[in-house]
């Protein structure tokens, strides 16, 4: 009797089912939801039901993919700061060779900005809104992240040291140029909206940039 024929094994990984490759759209969705109701709602305000509700899931959802909602405002966090570095990386890549220093942070200024104020900006000002939610751990990632992201400014931000554009320490310019212009978010409104009292609604992003290098640099000689 002739032994049954052993089927052949693909190649590579085994082929997703149509439910796990949905799965990774549905984490997707539960993170952009949680940004969007913790930058509106805050943190505290907002459970992970209305999160769930806000993508059509069902309650407990949530916790399929997240051990429970502190770990799912760290996937906000995570996901804002690979955003901001994959922006970073691309506005980097229009600088031409042989473009000053100061060329150089103004399109790392109008990145930062686009990253906060821009479209789909939810997510930084979750971070910056609600960075002692997370555990002490949960930080060190996130520093970890940030690092990284800020790494590139350090030697455009030294070379406008060496030229005296820059009169403060680069450690010490670094840690104040991204808290000048991480609070606009606390104040900046569109040209477009209306404006709040207090808030400044007739510039562009681009003006805000301008503003920024006027603020902290010198006039290159």
């Amino acid at each position: 009797m002739s032994e049954l024929a052993t089927p052949k094994r693909t190649r590579g990984r085994p082929r997703k089912t149509e439910h796990e490759r949905d799965d990774g759209n549905r984490r997707q969705a539960l993170i952009s939801a949680a940004a969007q109701l913790f930058h509106r709602k805050g943190y505290d305000a907002t459970s992970t039901r209305e999160i769930a509700a806000q993508v059509g899931m069902q309650a407990g959802s949530p916790f399929y993919h997240f051990g429970n909602k502190q770990d799912l405002l760290l996937a906000v966090m995570v996901e804002g700061m690979k955003q901001a570095i994959e922006r970073q990386r691309a506005a980097c890549m229009t600088l031409r060779e042989g473009q000053t220093a100061r060329e150089r942070l103004r399109v790392l200024i109008r990145n930062q900005f686009d990253v906060l104020l821009g479209p789909d900006s939810d997510f930084i000002p979750v971070m910056l809104y609600e960075w002692r939610s997370l555990s002490a751990e949960q930080q060190q990632t996130i520093n970890q992240i940030k690092d990284d992201y800020e790494a590139v400014w350090t030697p455009v931000l030294q070379n406008l040291r060496d030229s005296g554009q820059l009169q403060a320490s680069v450690g010490l310019a670094r840690l104040m140029i991204f808290g000048a212009l991480n609070w606009s978010v606390q104040w900046y409104a569109p040209p477009s909206a209306p404006s709040p009292s207090g808030r400044q609604a007739r510039a562009s992003l681009d003006d805000l940039t301008e503003a920024a290098l006027a603020l902290f640099l010198r006039a290159p000689k």
